[in-house]
């Protein structure tokens, strides 16, 4: 499959471009690079896309597999993701702890040296004002995107809003929470002011961020930061924002520029992309040179799956089988279950009968690279809204229970293929209903967090799923990853390691 796509456009810039993009860590930033004419700031702006490319592996190397969706033990040998799953101390050097803090980095390196190049040279160089304003307010989403998944995973980081050469940058220490909230409160604002709705993009940008993508993360926001504190210096500050959340999800709602599908795997369909439960997802175009096609189909699946199906190896190595509390919450008629879950497979003289996510796979569209999956990711979907939706009003915010809530939770039952009807829906059931419908993408773990029942989930689970005794014992320290360790041996002293590491 090939279409045109950002990252389509991006494949020519990092081939030939003039513009300095490799990616680097915050402690390497400089400032060397420049735009003159309106195609120079087209190809920063796809630059900056570009770094949201691994978005969706990370959410399920760090997400996901963090969660109680996954009993993702080692299983023939030590794998980067045990001790993710596995709560070990010493993953300050995991390559997928060290990728989540430089890649979101490299991302506001480069949104910081486009906004101080477009204040420069924006209104000689475009002289489409109203082209103008929507590029910056790309810019701005795509930082506080970066910025919010980096409170997520880390709590405070380094607050840096302009260009700063690298021995400047050495010396810049992590700002508390509720200032990097501010940042990209004040971002996403000016972001929802500046972009258009997905309908008024011409065809050739369809894709790139929206109003409603904006709105729909500054509602996650001020529904994390609502979350409670769990004693730690992470996402939640107990805010009671609920109201605000809802504000922005009803003006998402009432643009009537999405609805829910009655197909729940029609949703993922390969033919069917930018689907109207598509809020903001991120774009991949296989067959393109230098390959910017997805790897993320086949992070949660095992090569032996492939090769049973006479199909070449991927990347997921080892199986990482979903956890059988998760199983066990889905019934029998539950068409998600079906479409999300492989349930085994038979290889030469392997017999696997564990379960695991093959959600994003289909099996006749697998390239012939394996970084080069022809599917984007969606990052925000309707459904999702809807339940957040919900979730705000069980919280206290204004809506009716019986239509925000129930009869939401309903609609997205009956499609699954359920008939039971429930009435009264508590959070507890909420979020049952929002496992079953998100499973492999990566929002589990944030739900437990942002519930507040994330240190109860998670000991229990451990001590009724791990029949390995691999587990390391679950402290509420770990709702935050480590600062990666390259980042403090740049800076000796300046950054205190979070607590538990």
């Amino acid at each position: 499959m090939k279409k045109l796509s950002i990252f389509l456009l991006m494949a020519g810039l990092l081939g030939s471009c003039k513009m300095d993009l490799d990616q680097q860590p915050i402690s390497s930033a400089t400032s060397d690079t420049y735009f003159e004419t309106t195609n120079d700031f087209v190809q920063g702006l796809n630059a900056i896309y570009n770094s949201t490319r691994g978005y969706p592996d990370r959410l399920m190397n760090l997400s996901e597999t963090r969660s109680d969706n996954l009993y993702a033990v080692s299983d023939g040998g030590v794998r980067d993701w045990e001790g993710i799953n596995s709560f070990h101390k010493t993953i300050a050097s995991n390559p997928y702890v060290i990728e989540a803090w430089q890649t979101n980095y490299n991302g506001i390196f480069r949104v910081n040296n486009y906004l101080e190049q477009l204040t420069a040279n924006g209104a000689t160089a475009i002289s489409d004002a109203n082209l103008r304003n929507r590029m910056e307010g790309e810019a701005r989403f795509l930082r506080a995107f970066f910025y919010f998944d980096l409170i997520r995973y880390f709590g405070k980081v380094p607050l840096i809003d302009k260009v700063v050469p690298a021995s400047q940058a050495k010396n810049i220490g992590r700002s508390n929470v509720e200032e990097l909230y501010a940042f990209i409160i004040e971002d996403l604002n000016k972001a929802i002011n500046a972009l258009p709705a997905p309908s008024a993009y011409a065809a050739v940008d369809k894709g790139r961020v929206n109003k409603y993508a904006a709105k729909m993360l500054l509602g996650l926001v001020y529904m994390t930061r609502s979350g409670p504190t769990l004693g730690v210096e992470g996402a939640g500050l107990n805010s009671n924002e609920w109201a605000k959340a809802v504000e922005q999800f009803n003006d998402v709602v009432n643009s009537n520029e999405f609805s829910l599908l009655t197909s729940y795997n029609s949703v993922f369909d390969y033919g069917n992309e930018r689907n109207k439960e598509v809020i903001f997802n991120i774009e991949y175009s296989s067959g393109a040179n230098p390959v910017v096609g997805a790897t993320f189909p086949w992070v949660l699946v095992p090569d032996n799956w492939f090769n049973s199906l006479g199909l070449a190896t991927q990347g997921g190595l080892t199986i990482r089988p979903v956890s059988e509390d998760l199983l066990k919450l889905y019934d029998a008629s539950d068409g998600r279950k079906t479409f999300s879950i492989q349930q085994g497979y038979t290889y030469g003289n392997v017999v696997e009968t564990r379960p695991f996510v093959k959600k994003f796979v289909d099996v006749t569209k697998v390239p012939a690279s394996r970084t080069d999956w022809p599917i984007n990711y969606i990052v925000f979907r309707y459904t999702d809204l809807l339940l957040l939706k919900a979730e705000c009003v069980l919280n206290g915010a204004a809506g009716s229970t019986a239509m925000d809530v129930d009869a939401v939770v309903n609609q997205i039952r009956k499609r699954a293929g359920l008939t039971t009807e429930l009435a009264n829906v508590t959070k507890s059931q909420l979020m049952d209903e929002r496992r079953r419908e998100f499973i492999g993408e990566g929002t589990r773990w944030f739900d437990l967090i942002r519930g507040g029942t994330v240190e109860s989930v998670m000991k229990a689970w451990i001590t009724k799923d791990d029949v390995a005794k691999q587990m390391s014992a679950f402290h509420v320290n770990y709702v935050l990853y480590p600062v990666p360790q390259s980042e403090l041996d740049n800076s000796p002293g300046l950054y205190t390691q979070n607590p538990g590491y």
